[in-house]
């Protein structure tokens, strides 16, 4: 099964060094029976997608929580067991929470199959979005306008070999 797991780029150089994308249970993204019933769509590929833009809103909302974290969405992409990630059934068609899954235990980063990452010309929109979220959250029909100006950028795709460049960067 492909899950998303959000991240910061100051998460991801940790993931890098210690080889564990986080300790303890692990909230991802996945192609859920919620998402499906929500994006009414059989097409694996737009479903991965949409599984794949809510981690990168879930990467923006951690963003907004460290304020020294660089200002670029980052998605890691992991395949990991059927069954190893589970979504809660009382809260599937939950907006707030579709195609959201719990993994118990770490996820070795050596599982992750690519990282999409936002690039050098979304900053400024990403760190705008951040800042408005609360007030989208909120109800601010302008503030959310913002945050979906960062979903206007596409993240990149990059090999899980180019990791070092992505956390040395930080631009």
């Amino acid at each position: 099964m492909r899950v998303y797991v959000p991240l910061t780029l100051p998460g991801l150089a940790e993931a890098y060094k210690t080889g564990e994308l986080g300790t303890g249970s692990l909230v991802a993204y996945a192609v859920t029976p919620g998402l499906r019933e929500w994006y009414l769509s059989d097409d694996i590929e737009e479903l991965e997608y949409a599984a794949l833009s809510r981690a990168a809103l879930a990467s923006l909302r951690l963003i907004a929580a460290d304020p020294d974290a660089v200002r670029r969405r980052v998605v890691v992409a992991v395949d990991v067991p059927d069954g190893t990630a589970v979504a809660d059934p009382d809260r599937g068609l939950d907006p707030a929470v579709l195609g959201e899954v719990r993994i118990a235990g770490g996820v070795a980063l050596g599982k992750a199959a690519a990282v999409h990452v936002d690039a050098g010309d979304a900053v400024a929109d990403v760190a705008a979005a951040a800042e408005a979220l609360a007030a989208a959250d909120a109800g601010d029909d302008d503030a959310q306008f913002v945050v979906d100006g960062a979903e206007d950028h596409e993240l990149l795709w990059f090999a899980t070999q180019e990791i070092p460049q992505l956390v040395g960067s930080g631009e």
